[in-house]
């Protein structure tokens, strides 16, 4: 329990605060919604120094009563749990007693929201920010128009300069919805306009809020917000309902009433001169029903025709809460504008997402494009090696706990790990197979499901963690639509470091110039020296290495299994297929397209993303039809085959 210590020292010249408190000792110590306000505009009109902590503290339920003399005091809790009382207004202690001695006054929950209405206007010029922030949190749950003077008083001396920012947000809201007259209302609406802010737009919203009613004209003065087509907007069963829960024409009977109206009707085997064995019909059981309401036995029966008949008479139409039409124009035009802005932003976002995407296809299939326009070899068990990747990030986490040391040592060894199984691959299988295109998928596809089943024999089916470091976590938040995680940004630098180092090694190294050689042509290379059989050897390392790189990263926010790099492989052939093979600009290229195509989809049908998968596809497959060798074309074998 703690104290709650006056703002400065008591000026005797004020008066004492707990004198004034004597004054109302019943209101204070048993206060109720009724009684509580006497005493807080007996408290504001005093203006004693302690007067925002003696209200904190009990709106906190942390005022004591002693009940031998009715004074008011603060408590702190002694570890035997026995009472020190503190005086309100010296703040010294005042002895010590027992809970048995004193009665704790716990204000109900109406009673505090009069309270810490209150109190708002004490805190918005505290010297401590964070009661100012929390001053203004309160006014945000319960706005008043009571609030705008005080809000626009303690802006002028406000030295923080983004609690300064929400006041004058807070102001302009609390000014749109109840400013003393239109002019001030629609100037803070207009200012409202472009502002993306979940509270400007809930502002708005309120301000056009409408109901709807009906009449026999649209009303010559009123604020309506739009006519309502009965069939169109309205249902004729609903625009009836409206009619008769205004008492106007009666209830149309469910057929489960009409039906216990015949039951109970029931005479001599008829209902209403209709034989019951007739009754297997809805016209003969409306015949019956006809009868018995003219014999007056039951309600009216209101017809599909009666229903149309009545609700023709009437107009029905939205009418706003607002009577000012200019204050609705004004919200309008406001809303128009945040919508507008708002879709740019969320484009933004998407924008954002599809990159971030794009930048995910490119490193899982670089490595692939390598391989496949070098060596012209479908590797299947490409995805495996994201997969061992991923679970050497996990291995290396389990022996070094520090998560950014363990991502430091897991990238360089996730491609030592995963290069040495590609040249292993190679040599064992792939290059046995040169030339069989169709035996190598087949030998892939097969490796593919052993490294998988070999996974789940030294990890388990169970998702393993891979987890990030601290400082990847959380995202970076541009304004209230436009967002990326930080891994998401870890991964797109990362994409843009290995897009860099690959143009290097290709373009600014030995291997990079044998490795254009054999693509291009592998028998004048042959001619000059090159060995192609090393080149694919190392070529399919690197790639290899490459992807389980890619591994780690992925695994930083997807799931560790052994099926992960099932999840990638049909986007890496379509990425290598769509920008072109053994091309690092048309992997990028090709990484673009499917990564901003597949987030374009899914923005139409967010709820079914197989679907945009599917679309995704589809349009490939026609993408491939116009331009068979891709976004960039290659020259040399893999083109040629």
């Amino acid at each position: 329990m703690q104290v709650v210590a006056q703002d400065t020292a008591p000026d005797p010249a004020l008066g004492s605060l707990q004198s004034l408190l004597q004054d109302y000792q019943e209101e204070v110590a048993s206060p109720s919604r009724q009684t509580v306000s006497g005493v807080l505009d007996a408290l504001i009109a005093a203006e004693i120094p302690g007067t925002p902590g003696f209200l904190r503290s009990w709106d906190s339920r942390a005022l004591y009563e002693r009940p031998d003399d009715g004074l008011f005091f603060y408590a702190t809790e002694n570890a035997d749990g026995t009472l020190t009382l503190i005086d309100i207004d010296t703040e010294d202690a005042a002895g010590t007693v027992t809970t048995r001695e004193v009665n704790q006054i716990r204000p109900n929950a109406g009673v505090r929201r009069v309270i810490g209405a209150v109190l708002v206007q004490f805190e918005l010029s505290d010297d401590d920010p964070a009661l100012r922030l929390s001053a203004l949190e309160s006014i945000t749950r319960s706005p008043d128009p009571e609030q705008i003077p005080l809000l626009a008083a303690s802006i002028p001396d406000e030295p923080d300069a983004a609690i300064l920012l929400r006041k004058e947000r807070l102001l302009a809201l609390l000014t749109a919805r109840f400013g003393e007259t239109a002019e001030a209302r629609i100037a803070a609406i207009d200012a409202l306009g472009g502002d993306i802010s979940i509270e400007a737009r809930g502002a708005l919203n309120l301000i056009l809020g409408s109901t709807t009613t009906f009449g026999t004209e649209l009303p010559a003065g009123g604020n309506i917000a739009r006519e309502i087509e009965v069939g169109t907007d309205l249902g004729l069963d609903e625009a009836y309902d409206q009619l008769v829960a205004d008492g106007l024409f009666p209830p149309r009977p469910t057929p489960e009433a009409m039906r216990a109206a015949l039951q109970a009707n029931v005479d001599a085997g008829a209902v209403g001169g209709v034989p019951v064995h007739q009754l297997d019909t809805i016209p003969a059981r409306e015949r019956a029903y006809e009868q018995l309401e003219a014999d007056g036995l039951v309600p009216p029966l209101v017809t599909d025709a009666d229903v149309a008949d009545a609700v023709s008479g009437y107009v029905f139409y939205e009418v706003y809460a607002e009577d000012d039409p200019a204050i609705t124009t004004a919200a309008q035009d406001a809303l128009a504008a945040t919508q507008l802005r708002l879709g740019v932003y969320q484009g933004v976002d998407l924008g954002l997402d599809a990159l971030s995407l794009a930048s995910i296809f490119f490193l899982a299939a670089i490595g692939l494009a390598i391989t496949f326009g070098v060596m012209g070899v479908i590797n299947m068990a490409h995805g495996e090696f994201i997969m061992m990747g991923a679970y050497t990030g996990y291995v290396v986490q389990l022996f070094i706990p520090d998560y950014t040391l363990s991502l430091l040592v897991a990238l360089p060894l996730a491609f030592m790990v995963t290069f040495g199984a590609g040249v292993a691959m190679e040599r064992l299988v792939i290059r046995h197979l040169y030339k069989r295109p169709l035996e190598t998928l087949l030998a892939t596809f097969g490796i593919s499901i052993a490294l998988q089943q070999l996974a789940k024999n030294i990890f388990g089916t169970q998702a393993r963690p891979l987890t990030a470091p601290d400082w990847l976590s959380g995202a970076l938040t541009i304004n209230d639509i436009i967002g990326i995680s930080n891994i998401r940004i870890a991964i797109f630098v990362m994409a843009l470091i290995f897009l860099g180092l690959l143009l290097f090694v290709l373009k600014r190294t030995r291997l990079g110039l044998e490795v254009r050689a054999v693509t291009q042509n592998p028998g004048m290379a042959a001619s000059m020296g090159i060995n192609p059989d090393r080149i694919n050897m190392l070529t399919f390392g690197l790639g290899s290495g490459i992807a389980g790189i890619a591994g780690v990263a992925i695994g930083l926010y997807a799931q560790v299994t052994s099926e992960m790099g099932a999840n990638y492989i049909v986007q890496s052939f379509m990425t290598v297929v769509v920008g072109g093979v053994g091309n690092v600009w048309g992997t990028l290229a090709g990484a673009s397209l499917i990564g901003f195509l597949q987030k374009g989809i899914e923005w139409f049908n967010p709820s079914n993303t197989l679907a945009a998968q599917t679309y995704m596809i589809l349009f490939i497959i026609l993408f491939i039809q116009f331009r068979p060798k891709g976004i960039v074309a290659l020259k040399g074998r893999a083109a040629g085959d």
